[in-house]
Parts: structure tokens; C-alpha cells; sequence
């Protein structure tokens, strides 16, 4: 049987890895054939190259880090102007639209001028087509897109709701960048717009733009969540994108710092590129087609020289679905992008660690050294480049490349689970399960026949015997019972989700301003209600009835039962009750007073909970008689 189990688990962890850990280099799926010829190849011209930024997670705020906003002005003043880019993406919460408390949210019209001024003064949108779009935090509290408050209309550069394709013509072809637009429309207050929604219009949109696309040299994708946070419509978002090259987005911020790359890929071949935010990390990315072949780097703010290796490009953020690999065999070589403000005075390269030479400038930020790929034919190897200016300043820059596309490497496990899956299917099973785990267990001791108390019982027979104790009193078995299935069906409290109308949270989603948002966030919420309040309740409630049974009261139960783990068990209960009183003032904060009162999952249950917590300890001892006696017997023999 242990065997068993273990081969089992072996290939449950074995499937995991395989799905959420895509080789990379896929097989081809046959789109774009024409582009997999090896002419023209990467040589010593500065040709068939186009580069392009993006910026996420801007977050200008009125409240918060005064120098956000500058930094934000120098980024698009220097820096645009050194890098010289042909297209900056700016992919959503352009601005914070967070109260000072940081617990309510709205529009904040200051944000959007201080955004636009800067956009202005800098001359950015002269300088290079900026294309900024909405994210969540954009989205904040807007009743609907013709709204007063819709202030992206009025402030951003590009102006104008939904998705889109834009197409870049460039001598040596054309490139298309299709916009996902995601957002929520109604856009209620946080935290329920965390999750992006789209419709079945929305995907035969994309669907279209998807088709024009493949006249295109390459297709990006780019939007502001990640497909993890996307609901959407058979087929999915992710076999919509499966003609592009790579889909850019933000909204993650590094997960607090634990998940400083958030890279991966679709099976299909498209690479998930999340970037970093600006907010706090002061992230941007570079983005380069050098002959078809795609290479990025995510950097930092004010740290130069920048280097980007275009050829040989990363093997690990290769498709064969989608570029030329072949291109990299016939190059004739290797092909560097170094900025910075100062002058580049070398630019060192060396490959398995055997330096190579020094590459020349051809053009503009364009190094070049002469190679012969064939000498690197087989297996892996690492390129590596150091840059240093006339400031003094060095960076270093390298990867792993290989000609062969049947090798494999693989992308990191957890970044590829926090990208690659649904997060809200997997929010509405788990919250599922958990509901009926604790009814399941609610109903089963409620009617299983109670065994016989023999000798000193351990600590499986006490809790078995709590649960039944608990199962058979009435009181105790209808509220908490009535408590869970209520968190499934709700409302769990009716509010003003959009200032100015009411609209009611539900577990499997919210209706606000006449229309439905299905469930994603409000699972997750409704999991941690369960795991930190519903279930920890009834542990404590059959706690307190154990030791009602063992015949004691409160007064007593201190005196004699361990007295450190009496102080923990209520202790712990104080905080899981104080965290739920802290929801309330959450609701009243965010929601409005109206809220506050019609929360029977917030300021009710606060109420219940203290009424059920007073009547285990006050309950009449003769509704506990036949256990007490039972307890009593088993004690004495």
C-alpha cells in the first residue's frame, strides 16, 4: 500500500512538472512557414531590427512615494530618449485611485493630470507612439465606460476603451500588437475587480484581430493581467493568443517581492512575459525583433549600460512555433544592443567562458562581432557580454543558447503555476470542497450513532466525541450548519460596490449597476473565510463543549485545565474574532454604512459568533447530562 501511494504521488508530481513546466522549444504548430527561411541572417548590418518598451504598474498616486511621479517623468524624458524605442507599451494602473487609508478606492482626478503633465512636459508622445491602457486600479469605481469618472478618456494618451490591434509597418515588414482589454465594466471598488472578465463579444473581437494578425512578421499580445487572472469563454484566452510570439503583461508586482521573474509558456509556444512594477521596483522591459528573432531583458530603473544579446537569443525564450531559429545557424554574428547616457567603450564577449573579442559599433546602440555558429552546433552553451561607458560603469549580461530545437530547458515551477493556471476554477473547487467538508462532517456526526466512552479516552476520541456532542445540540448544529451554506449562497453583504449604486457580493460573484461579475476574487475570499473563521468556530465551539461535558465552566476550566493552552485556544479565537471585526470596519470603509449593517458574512456573523460562544458556556447542564454522566463514568474507572 505504501508503495502504492508513493508511485501515486511520484506521478501526480511527475504531471505537475510536465504541465506546468513547458520545454522551451516547443514542436512547431505550422503558422507562418515563410518566416522560417535562414535569409536575410543576423550579420554585421544594422538592419531588420526593431525595438520597443514597456512599463507597468505606474500607480501615480496623490498619497503615496513622492518620487514616484518624478522618476516617472525622468523614465520618459532621459531614458525614452537614450533608448529610442519605436513603441512604449504602458500596460495598465496608470494611476493608484486609493484613498489616503488605502482601504477605499476611486477615481482621483490630480493622478490622471499628474500623469498627463508628465506625458506633456516630457514630450514622450513626439518622441515615439505611446500606447498606455487601463489596468484594474484604472478601472476603480466607475459605473460605466461613458462615465464623468472614466477619466482614462480624458487623461491618456490613447483615449479609447476595449480592445484593439495596432499594426507597426516598419521596411521589413509589419508587426502587430493586439491590446486585451480585460477590465471590468461596471468597475466596482476594490478588491473585486482583482480578476479581468471577458464576454463572448469580447473574444470574436480578438478572435478577428487574432486572424489579421497572421500577415504579420510576429503577433504580440499585451494587456494588463496575466492570463491566470483573465475569466474567459471557451476556448480560453490562451488558445486565442496561440499565433502570437509572446503576450506582456503586469498587475502582479513581483508577488511582494517573492517572485521577482514571472516568466513562462503556453504550450502552444507563446511566452508569458508579466514585468515587474514601476510602483515600487521601478521595473521596465526592452523588447527586441532582430531579424524575427525575438530577445527582451527586464531592467531597473537608472542602472546602465544596458546590454541585450539579440543573436544568438536565449534558447529558453525560443519558440520554433513562431520564429526563424534557423536564422541563428547561418548568422554570421553576434549581434549586441548596449545604451547609456555615457559613451560605450567596450564591449567584451565571451562564450563557455573562452572570450571571444570585442564587438564594434556598427549603429546607433548596434555592436557586432563576427562568429562561426557551427563551432557551437551541438548542446548547450552560454554566451556572455560585459559593457563598460566612459562613467566607469560595467554591466553583464549573458544566457544559455543552442542550435539543436530538440533539446530542452524548462522554466522555473512556480512562476509557471502562478501564470499558467486559472486561478479562479481552481478558487471555486477549492471553496466547493472545503463547504461541504465541514457540512459533510456537520451531518455525518450529526446522525452516526455516538461509540461508547471506554477507559481514558486520547485526543482522537475526545474530538471525535466534541463533534458529536457539538452534531446533537441543536443550537449549535442549525447555526453553523445554516452559517455554510449561507457563505455558498449569500448575499454576504449589499453595498454601494460603485458610489451612487447598490449592488450585492455573492460568493460565486456581484451584482452592481444591472449587470452580473462572475465569481473569482470573492472564492478566494470565501476560502479564507472558511480556513480562518468558520471551521477555527466550531474547533473552538466543540472545545468549549468537551470541557462543559468534563464538567466544567469558565471560571473553573482556567483554574484546571492546562492553564498555558487554555490562554492560547481563547487567544486564538480573540484574534480570528478581531480580524473578523476588522472586516466590518473594512465593509464601512470601502462600502459605505449600508454595508456595514446588511453584512450578514461580516457585522452579523460577528454578532453570532459571540452569541454561540456565550451559550456554549451558559447552556443548562441538563441539555448535557447524558455526556457529563458518560464523561464523568469514564474518568472514574
Amino acid at each position: 500500500l505504501t508503495l502504492a501511494v508513493g508511485l501515486l504521488i511520484a506521478a501526480a508530481v511527475a504531471l505537475l512538472l510536465d504541465w506546468y513546466a513547458p520545454s522551451g522549444a516547443p514542436p512547431p504548430v505550422g503558422q507562418r512557414h515563410h518566416r522560417r527561411a535562414p535569409q536575410p541572417a543576423p550579420g554585421a548590418e544594422a538592419a531588420n531590427l526593431l525595438w520597443v518598451v514597456q512599463v507597468s504598474d505606474i500607480h501615480i498616486s496623490r498619497f503615496r512615494d513622492p518620487k514616484r511621479a518624478p522618476d516617472f517623468e525622468k523614465f520618459c524624458s532621459e531614458t525614452i530618449d537614450i533608448i529610442q524605442p519605436a513603441l512604449v507599451l504602458a500596460t495598465g494602473d496608470l494611476t493608484d485611485a486609493k484613498t489616503r487609508d488605502k482601504l477605499g478606492s476611486e477615481q482621483v482626478e490630480v493622478e490622471w493630470k499628474t500623469y498627463q503633465s508628465i506625458l506633456k512636459r516630457s514630450r514622450v508622445m513626439e518622441k515615439t507612439k505611446w500606447i498606455d491602457i487601463k489596468g484594474n486600479h484604472d478601472s476603480f469605481n466607475i459605473p460605466h465606460l461613458g462615465s464623468v469618472r472614466n477619466y482614462y478618456r480624458k487623461y491618456s494618451a490613447w483615449r479609447k476603451d476595449g480592445s484593439f490591434h495596432y499594426i507597426h509597418t516598419t521596411s521589413f515588414g509589419n508587426y502587430s500588437f493586439i491590446c486585451v482589454d480585460a477590465t471590468l465594466s461596471p468597475g466596482p471598488k476594490r478588491p473585486y475587480n482583482f480578476f479581468g472578465i471577458l464576454n463572448m463579444s469580447q473574444m470574436k473581437e480578438l478572435s478577428l484581430m487574432a486572424t489579421e494578425s497572421l500577415h504579420s512578421n510576429h503577433t504580440i499580445w499585451f494587456g494588463h493581467f496575466p492570463t491566470s487572472t483573465i475569466i474567459s469563454p471557451t476556448p480560453g484566452i490562451r488558445a486565442l493568443m496561440s499565433s502570437a510570439t509572446a503576450y506582456l503583461c503586469g498587475h502582479l508586482h513581483t508577488m511582494g517581492g517573492l517572485m521577482p521573474v514571472l516568466h513562462s509558456q503556453h504550450r502552444g509556444g507563446t511566452l508569458e512575459l508579466e514585468l515587474g512594477d514601476w510602483m515600487d521596483n521601478r521595473r521596465y522591459r526592452i523588447l527586441v525583433f532582430d531579424h524575427d528573432l525575438l530577445s527582451f531583458a527586464d531592467l531597473n530603473f537608472e542602472e546602465w549600460p544596458v546590454v541585450l544579446i539579440t543573436n544568438p537569443k536565449s534558447f529558453l525564450y525560443s519558440s520554433s512555433a513562431h520564429e526563424p531559429l534557423v536564422k541563428i545557424i547561418y548568422s554570421t554574428h553576434i549581434r549586441i544592443l548596449a545604451f547609456s547616457p555615457s559613451v560605450i567603450i567596450s564591449v567584451k564577449v565571451y562564450i563557455d567562458g573562452v572570450h571571444l573579442g570585442k564587438a564594434h559599433q556598427v549603429s546607433g546602440p548596434l555592436y557586432v562581432l563576427q562568429w562561426s555558429p557551427q563551432n557551437y552546433s551541438e548542446g548547450f552553451h552560454h554566451i556572455d557580454v560585459t559593457v563598460q561607458d566612459a562613467s566607469g560603469r560595467i554591466s553583464t549580461q549573458g544566457h544559455i543558447f543552442a542550435m539543436e530545437e530538440n533539446l530542452s530547458l524548462r522554466f522555473g515551477f512556480w512562476p509557471s503555476v502562478i501564470l499558467l493556471t486559472d486561478h479562479y476554477v481552481l478558487a471555486r473547487v477549492l471553496f466547493g470542497l472545503i463547504v461541504l467538508i465541514q457540512i459533510a462532517l456537520l451531518v455525518i456526526f450529526r446522525y452516526l450513532q455516538k461509540p461508547a466512552l471506554k477507559e481514558k479516552p486520547g485526543l482522537l476520541t475526545l474530538t471525535s466525541y466534541s463533534l458529536h456532542v457539538f452534531s446533537k445540540t441543536n443550537t449549535f448544529y442549525y447555526s453553523v450548519l445554516v452559517l455554510n451554506l449561507y457563505t455558498i449562497l449569500g448575499p454576504w453583504f449589499v453595498g454601494e460596490l460603485i458610489d451612487g449604486q447598490v449592488g450585492a457580493c455573492f460568493s460565486f460573484g456581484v451584482f452592481v449597476g444591472g449587470s452580473f461579475l462572475q465569481g473569482s476574487l470573492t472564492f478566494v475570499v470565501g476560502i479564507l473565510q472558511m480556513l480562518f473563521f468558520n471551521l477555527p468556530l466550531m474547533a473552538y465551539l466543540c472545545w468549549c463543549l468537551l470541557l462543559r461535558c468534563q464538567g466544567h465552566s469558565f471560571c473553573s476550566h482556567i483554574r484546571h485545565v492546562r492553564h498555558l493552552m487554555a490562554v492560547l485556544v481563547h487567544l486564538a479565537m480573540a484574534l480570528l474574532l478581531a480580524w473578523q471585526v476588522y472586516s466590518c470596519y473594512f465593509l464601512l470603509r470601502t462600502y459605505g454604512t449600508l454595508a456595514f449593517f446588511l453584512s450578514p458574512m461580516r457585522t452579523w456573523l460577528v454578532a453570532l459568533t459571540s452569541a454561540l460562544i456565550y451559550k456554549t458556556w451558559t447552556l443548562k447542564s441538563s441539555e448535557l447530562r447524558t455526556y457529563i454522566v458518560e464523561m464523568k463514568n469514564c474518568q472514574s474507572s
